[in-house]
């Protein structure tokens, strides 16, 4: 069986006092999963179990203690620790914290190393993550000191895939961060990303303005008719089909996404308020423009329904399936520029 048959999937279990648990453990009840991939679970397989029980799933788990010992085709646990601890479902606890970046550092580790093929994260509770040790404000940051590249927050649900010029930046200050060369590096790791992982050969990209109605021609607000429009504009002519600014309030009411193959976003809420306005419970958190493939469900550890055995895992599952598409688009992208057509000359 070779590697594109044989997809290792690491999972890191996120936030155990959330629905982490449940949607991995629904996600993989479904034995034609396994067909698809070999999901490793960076956690505990005893406490796996227990969870499992409460939450009458029928998935089987198997126990190793070594990464070495993985068997394909098996809900592969391994027991990254030993020791137990007491979870209290919909409460944020530092302990339990501790534990969710734990597995998500030895999930990256193995991801890095090539132990795994690509990574899906469960959601974790960003403020009770942070120690002297860990201080990141999410997984996005950690995985771009980590691995190769620059890290971009792209939200996919089929053809609708949103970016972010600035992804967890508090409002006050997002203006600061937009410049020239960010914007450049976002919309490049954007192109590349299409490219590479989902095969579009000439993209089109939209980028939204910062300002109400893109500043008015400088009544809201300068960095539109300053920053974003020059620099969209000296791209353009650079050969990258990038378009804007567009005032952000209308454009997805008006269904101009549906015209591109990607949107930018400047700010967080921008880009994520209409994406799960129209997307929620089926979209993926993909981290673009990094050497390694990293998805994640589109939402948090909803401590409101925590164990009670509510949780939908269909976004869990679709990050799973589009971790599995992007690792076979880049095998497959590889082999093409690698080994490019050699076209014979002509002989006259």
């Amino acid at each position: 069986m070779n590697k594109a048959e044989n997809i290792l999937v690491g999972i890191s279990i996120g936030d155990l006092n959330g629905i982490g648990s449940e949607i991995v453990l629904k996600t993989f009840e479904d034995p034609r999963m396994l067909e698809l991939c070999t999901p490793v679970i960076f956690a505990n397989v005893k406490m796996l179990s227990f969870l499992r029980k409460s939450f009458d799933s029928t998935a089987f788990l198997h126990g190793i203690d070594k990464l070495e010992q993985i068997v394909p085709g098996k809900i592969n646990v391994y027991n990254l620790w030993k020791d137990s601890f007491n979870l209290e479902f919909g409460v944020a606890d530092d302990v339990v914290g501790s534990y969710a970046v734990k597995s998500f550092v030895a999930a990256t580790k193995a991801l890095k190393e090539g132990i795994v093929d690509v990574l899906v994260t469960a959601p974790i509770n960003k403020y009770n993550i942070q120690t002297e040790a860990f201080k990141f404000p999410g997984h996005t940051d950690y995985l771009n000191q980590e691995l190769e590249g620059d890290a971009l927050m792209l939200m996919v649900n089929d053809t609708l895939r949103v970016g972010l010029l600035t992804d967890h930046v508090p409002v006050t200050d997002v203006s600061k961060h937009i410049t020239e060369k960010l914007i450049r590096q976002k919309i490049n790791t954007i192109k590349q990303t299409l490219i590479q992982d989902f095969k579009i050969r000439k993209p089109k990209i939209a980028v939204l303005g910062l300002n109400p109605h893109c500043g008015d021609h400088g009544v809201i607000g300068k960095e539109d008719d300053e920053i974003l429009r020059p620099t969209l504009s000296k791209m353009f002519e650079e050969g990258t089909f990038v378009f804007g600014p567009y005032a952000a309030d209308s454009f997805f009411g008006t269904k101009s996404h549906e015209k591109f193959d990607a949107v930018i976003a400047c700010y967080h809420d921008q880009g994520l308020i209409p994406f799960k306005t129209l997307s929620f419970g089926n979209g993926v958190n993909y981290t673009a423009g990094l050497n390694k493939v990293r998805t994640s469900p589109d939402h948090g550890t909803a401590f409101e329904i925590a164990g009670k055995n509510q949780a939908d895992f269909n976004s869990f599952k679709e990050a799973v399936y589009l971790a599995i598409d992007i690792y076979k688009s880049r095998l497959e992208h590889a082999q093409i520029t690698e080994k490019p057509l050699k076209v014979k000359e002509k002989q006259f």
